[in-house]
């Protein structure tokens, strides 16, 4: 991948949710060595599964948890990767419809996937990968498919035809491939939440892109202060909220697109088309305890559209949602909790 195309991406994908200081800047930060006083404080960045992730841990062991937490990282990229030709997920896909053995991580997620792609009624789909490939955002070789080559991908789309078999073994059709990229951070950001709880980590924040997670609250007592961009430049804020002990989550048509006749297409799928899914918004936010559920529902209420993503939080209160539509205004449920920035 050229670097330009490289950097490019990343500007779009890393700022769908930002992270407020007290002060009111953005928190950032590279340093290791926790800080001085009663909250000992590590902060670090890491570039992982194609995103800047930044972590803030406060705790008396923070920085032994921080090593922790790298190495969690690292092996999760090694696992979940498509672009790794020895991962878990790499494996399958090249194994012409033989059962692959993977590790227990890679086979709870494929398994939270499919509940979720359940929920959705196959809105949320882990197989829709070749077609993502096939308009080039896989590569950023953007191109658009012919009508055939569209529909020749629907037809290998359907995650029912996953097989989760005994032993951690997990089977696909020949002519099927899957991609976890759609909830890969949000399972990370969980199972670092539980990493933390278990050693003693008092309160903490994972920043992965479009996707931020906390425990407890910040140091001075209040709550982590959230930012949701403005997808109409991807860059300036939308409006704010306050959360603890949470997962925000982010998918917008602005984090990953290209432009051909002057007509813009974005990343975010319809397996029903093989288009880029077209209704009314630009950005859902999923809030809820759970990460991996936030990043997988944040991409299907995106496809359902406005109005069924609103049906679906009205029988689902354990989330809430804020919908930002193309004409800029917004609709957010009971207990969101945004404001909007000033």
């Amino acid at each position: 991948m050229m670097y330009g195309r490289f950097l490019k991406r990343i500007k779009r994908t890393v700022f769908a949710i930002v992270i407020i200081s007290a002060g009111g800047g953005l928190l950032s930060g590279c340093g290791e060595q926790p800080e001085e006083g009663k909250w000992k404080k590590v902060q670090k960045e890491i570039f992982a599964m194609d995103t800047i992730m930044d972590i803030t841990l406060y705790g008396e062991n923070a920085g032994a948890v921080m090593n922790q937490a790298t190495e969690r990282i690292h092996k999760y990229e090694s696992l979940f990767s498509v672009n790794k030709p020895d991962s878990d997920i790499s494996r399958i896909n090249s194994a012409g419809g033989e059962a692959v053995r993977v590790s227990q991580e890679t086979y709870d997620l494929v398994q939270k996937c499919m509940d979720i792609s359940d929920e959705t009624k196959g809105l949320f789909d882990i197989s829709i990968f070749p077609l993502v490939k096939k308009w080039g955002f896989t590569t950023e070789e953007y191109r658009i498919p012919s009508g055939q080559e569209r529909n020749d991908c629907i037809r290998q789309i359907d995650y029912k035809k996953i097989r989760l078999l005994p032993e951690n073994r997990i089977q696909i059709e020949k002519e099927m491939q899957i991609d976890l990229g759609a909830a890969a951070k949000g399972y990370l950001s969980q199972k670092l939440m539980e990493l933390f709880q278990q050693n003693g980590i008092t309160s903490a924040i994972v920043s992965l892109g479009g996707n931020v997670q906390t425990i407890g609250v910040k140091e001075d007592g209040n709550s982590y202060h959230i930012g949701i961009t403005d997808p109409a430049d991807g860059s300036s804020l939308y409006g704010t909220l306050d959360v603890k002990d949470k997962a925000v989550v982010t998918s917008g048509i602005y984090q990953r697109y290209f432009t051909k006749d002057g007509k813009s297409y974005h990343h975010i799928m319809d397996k029903r088309t093989g288009m880029p899914a077209e209704n009314t918004l630009a950005s859902v936010t999923v809030i809820t305890e759970d990460g991996t559920k936030a990043d997988g529902l944040a991409t299907a209420l995106y496809v359902m559209g406005e109005e069924k993503a609103m049906e679906y939080q009205k029988r689902h209160p354990e989330i809430e949602l804020i919908l930002i539509r193309k004409n800029g205004t917004f609709w957010q449920s009971e207990k969101a909790g945004m404001k909007r920035a000033d």
